[in-house]
């Protein structure tokens, strides 16, 4: 038993990519959560700790009466009086979709590395379109991180998402100003070269003044950054930089090159022209923080990657409402400049 151990981690070894993590399948999948009951202890686990409280009055313990019959909902605080569910408060608010169909959902998005389309989710879990696309967006919400402060080295990057002008009809290419990314939305992103995590943000501009913040807020006084040569990333005064020039057919100076960032670029435009096909300005930071948590916890097993975001459920809400005619999620300050 012992050297079919040792054989099997050698051929662990020698396979492509994370080998060392611990994944998991559909079959294994449904062998640990095989109805909702199963899934909701899950998920009363990853929010409470096994210790359930009350969302409305934060009282716990004995305080709080289990429901013989669960009716109107599984939980009852004997202080404010309010029954509740593992779904109250919550990114699952609401929601009439069965805890399994939420922990499938999670597992999907979480697996999936170029992500999963509404339609997909519609014929996987037997909902509707429009239940799959309002919960894959709640899902996606859960996946937000931030607080980024990184040692350095680190890689730093623009790009744009947008449909091609030559896809376009011709009164929307009438309107566009300019050539290239005109009609395009800007993103930012950084990539940490010591840890591998990224942080990218939407942003109204790629001028000078609005770079040079998002970097500021994400990487440590000092650190060496690692630009192309595009000029608003001149007179970093917080940092050291160095850059390759792209456009001249460099792309590796010793240590300097922008490989690392734009390789999740692919990743991210591959699910973009390949999975979703369009963004829009209102929901694109969802997409983005789908794509920079699936990166940043890639190293994490499966079920350690769907730990992570269920725990970031609790105290949300993201109604249907909200996500129809809700605004662009611009960071703190961006809308007013934008």
């Amino acid at each position: 038993m012992k050297r079919d151990k040792i054989a099997a981690e050698e051929g662990r070894q020698k396979a492509p990519g994370k080998w060392f993590r611990e994944g998991m399948s559909l079959q294994e999948f449904f062998r640990q959560f095989p109805n909702d009951e199963a899934a909701e202890r899950w998920f009363v686990d990853q929010r409470w700790g096994g210790n359930v409280a009350c969302p409305k009055c934060g009282i716990m313990g004995d305080r709080i009466a289990a429901v013989a019959n669960r009716k109107p909902q599984p939980y009852r605080c004997k202080d404010c009086r309010k029954y509740f569910s593992v779904k109250t408060a919550s990114l699952m608010h609401n929601s009439q979709l069965g805890c399994q169909t939420w922990l499938l959902a999670l597992y999907l998005l979480c697996t999936n590395l170029k992500g999963v389309s509404s339609m997909r989710l519609h014929r996987e879990l037997d909902i509707t379109q429009k239940a799959a696309w309002h919960l894959s967006h709640r899902i996606r919400k859960a996946m937000e991180q931030g607080g980024f402060s990184f040692d350095g080295p680190v890689e730093a990057d623009e790009t744009y998402i947008g449909g091609k002008r030559k896809n376009m009809h011709q009164w929307q290419r009438d309107q566009l100003e300019g050539r290239g990314a005109s009609g395009k939305i800007a993103v930012a992103g950084i990539k940490d070269r010591k840890s591998n995590l990224v942080a990218v943000q939407m942003v109204h501009s790629t001028d000078r003044k609005t770079l040079h913040k998002f970097i500021e807020e994400n990487v440590k006084i000092g650190a060496m950054v690692y630009t192309d040569e595009s000029r608003s990333y001149l007179g970093l005064k917080r940092n050291q930089h160095k850059s390759v020039k792209h456009s001249m057919g460099q792309f590796v100076e010793g240590l300097a090159h922008t490989n690392g960032i734009e390789s999740h670029w692919s990743m991210f435009k591959r699910g973009y022209h390949g999975t979703y096909h369009k963004m829009s300005m209102k929901h694109l930071p969802r997409y983005i923080s789908e794509f920079s948590r699936r990166h940043n916890d890639r190293v994490l097993d499966t079920m350690a990657q769907m730990k992570a975001v269920a725990r970031n459920m609790g105290d949300r809400r993201l109604p249907r409402e909200q996500l129809m005619s809700g605004p662009p999620a611009w960071p703190q300050g961006e809308k007013e400049a934008a």
